[in-house]
């Protein structure tokens, strides 16, 4: 038997006024609504509810405006979103036009939005503690390959089963710089680099801030990057209005996630990024042009040395190194007064003294130490080193080798006393012939006076003839003399070479006398070929005498001419005490020289090389330390 559950108004009851009594005195809160949800009368207790929410009826009025109506008949619950305790249920009841609502608290559901809210404030608290540390990693990065394998970490921390692409670039042109992806990319998805339309509209990132080479476009949509991928989000790298990237993440099939959620959080992150990215790459700016002007410091052709204000070396480049010797590590720190001898300390204490009261000295000379224990002459143009608030720190200088300046300059000098001396040599010359011709003429004609007299003493004819040869002798090598120090003309004529070695032992007679040795030859005879006579006769004047400067007494030089071929071949042997292989290599330089200060220039071997090859022939040198050392000087033969 079905029962009936409609109301039944009881004749002789209660009048409406009753009922609106009733309602007001319910403990349970209530309320009437019209067809469309409209409050029409509510309880104290209802008034009571709201507050305990806190909230008003006009909030439970605007919460129920868009409510679903219940059908006539049936009952349904809704909840409430107020903003105080969690929980609160709306029961509605439909009969007719007439909708009745009643509130009640739920402590299972308020049970689960405490938990979700839980949930909700660790996972903000865990995003916020990954945001953090990724900070604190890039903010200690040095440069943008660790940066971008840090990101790459805190990207995997927090979007756990994603795939996602960190994608850095040059602000300038759009250029790749960087790419680090996780998952498998489509073919040529890398570039161009997307950005979506809202997210550069939010950053105020202006189009015509970003690259025109068609790297970078600006699409309403972005398109994904990653196979198997159903939707993605992605955030640009935006720091100061300059484009440094951009962080692509999506989703693979099944993933359930909150994407509103990780498009926020991504965006927070990608403004961390940003300035990190912005910041590594200045850094890598700043090194790499501090690695140019050090390396342009170092291996400029020019000498180089800082100091700083307590006179300790800080910059000795590689010209300064290859002058002196030393090594860089050997100078670094050092008192600067430790490369110059102490004679020159004086004079460097007063540049030093102005360079740090920001006076400058064009042109300072001076000497530095080397390792072998010589000398070099160098000219330096000295400036203040400022520090970065403004004060002298420091003393610059550049400057340059004279060493070479300076020995031309003293062989010029020499030069000019040699050619004063050659002068009075020729006036002395000429002094001479004049009496010695008489000598010559009147020992002749009494030597011959006396081989026609009866009875003359032999004695006194041999004593003529010896003043005859002799007067001779000086007359033979005071031409020579003139005709060696008179300038070559370079004009080649044809010569006896062997005559040229006879012509060179007879001036080096004296130095032959004074060192005590002999002179052994060993001729062959050879065809005449073209050359300068004076500038052969030097050549082997020099080498005669280097050999004699290269024995102790006893010794003996040896001198030998053959034929070769087309070439014309003279050596000159010595028994010395031969050269050092480590000099060896050296021994055709300019200004070097083995012999003891002032015994020799350095100039006679290099003048000699170069005698010899204008006349298209070859100086060489053998040597054994002990045994000896032979010089060959190869000359063509005229061909006929």
């Amino acid at each position: 038997m079905k029962t009936d559950t409609r109301a039944v108004r009881i004749p002789g009851g209660p009048g409406p006024e009753s009922f609106q009594a009733f309602f007001e005195a319910l403990d349970a809160p209530a309320a009437l609504c019209d067809p469309m949800l409209r409050l029409v009368a509510v309880n104290e207790a209802f008034h009571r509810f709201c507050a305990d929410h806190q909230a008003t009826v006009e909030d439970v009025a605007r919460a129920l405006a868009v409510a679903a109506v219940p059908v006539d008949g049936s009952s349904c619950d809704m909840e409430l979103p107020l903003a105080g305790k969690p929980g609160a249920v709306l029961t509605m009841s439909r009969r007719g036009d007439v909708v009745a609502v009643r509130a009640r608290n739920d402590p299972e559901l308020a049970r689960s939005r405490l938990v979700m809210a839980e949930r909700a404030l660790l996972e903000q608290a865990r995003t916020e503690g990954v945001l953090l540390d990724l900070g604190r990693s890039v903010a200690e990065v040095g440069g943008e390959e660790e940066l971008v394998a840090a990101v790459a970490r805190g990207v995997k921390e927090l979007f756990p089963g994603r795939s996602f692409c960190i994608r850095i670039t040059d602000s300038r042109t759009g250029g790749l710089t960087s790419l680090y992806a996780e998952g498998r990319m489509k073919e040529g998805a890398h570039e161009p680099l997307v950005l979506l339309q809202r997210a550069v509209e939010k950053l105020n990132l202006g189009r015509s801030t970003l690259p025109t080479t068609g790297r970078v476009t600006v699409l309403s949509e972005v398109p994904l990057l990653f196979l198997g991928s159903t939707h993605g989000v992605s955030a640009p790298l935006v720091a100061s209005g300059q484009l440094f990237g951009a962080i692509n993440m999506e989703y693979p099939e099944g993933l359930d996630a909150d994407i509103q959620h990780d498009e926020r959080v991504l965006l927070q992150l990608a403004s961390q990024v940003a300035v990190a990215v912005k910041n590594a790459k200045l850094i890598d700016e700043l090194t790499f042009v501090r690695k140019y002007l050090e390396d342009l410091l170092e291996k400029a052709n020019a000498l180089i040395l800082v100091a700083n204000r307590e006179q300790q070396v800080v910059v000795f480049n590689q010209a300064l190194s290859a002058l002196t010797g030393f090594r860089k590590e050997d100078v670094l720190g050092k008192d600067l007064f430790w490369l110059v001898p102490e004679n020159e300390h004086l004079r460097l204490s007063q540049v030093i003294a102005a360079a740090l009261r920001g006076e400058s000295v064009n042109s300072f000379e001076t000497r530095l130490l080397s390792r072998d224990g010589n000398e070099v002459r160098v000219s330096f143009a000295t400036s203040s080193r400022l520090a970065h608030h403004g004060e002298v720190d420091g003393v610059i200088a550049i400057g340059q080798d004279i060493t070479v300046v300076k020995e031309l300059e003293k062989r010029i000098i020499h030069a000019e006393k040699l050619a004063s001396i050659g002068q009075l040599a020729a006036s002395v010359v000429h002094e001479i012939n004049n009496p010695m011709t008489a000598v010559a003429t009147y020992a002749d004609a009494l030597l011959q006076r006396s081989r026609t007299t009866p009875g003359a003493n032999p004695a006194d004819q041999e004593k003529l003839r010896k003043i005859l040869e002799s007067s001779h002798r000086i007359l033979r090598f005071t031409r020579d003399l003139v005709s060696y120090a008179r300038p070559a003309q370079d004009r080649p004529e044809r010569v006896q070479l062997n005559a040229v070695v006879d012509m060179a032992v007879g001036f080096c007679e004296h130095v032959v006398a004074q060192a005590c040795v002999s002179v052994h030859r060993e001729y062959t005879e050879l065809p005449p070929l073209s050359a300068v006579r004076a500038n052969l006769v030097q050549v082997f004047v020099n080498l005669i005498t280097n050999a004699c400067h290269a024995m102790q007494p006893g010794g003996a030089v040896f001198l030998t001419t053959r034929r070769e071929g087309q070439e014309a071949v003279v050596s000159v042997r010595d028994s010395g005490t031969g050269i050092d292989p480590k000099h060896l290599q050296r021994i055709f330089e300019p200004f070097f020289t083995t012999k003891p200060e002032g015994k020799g220039t350095g100039l006679g071997l290099s003048i000699c090389q170069g005698i010899v090859e204008n006349h298209g022939g070859r100086l060489t040198v053998t040597s054994t330390v002990g045994a000896g050392t032979t010089f060959s000087v190869r000359l063509p033969l005229s061909v006929d």
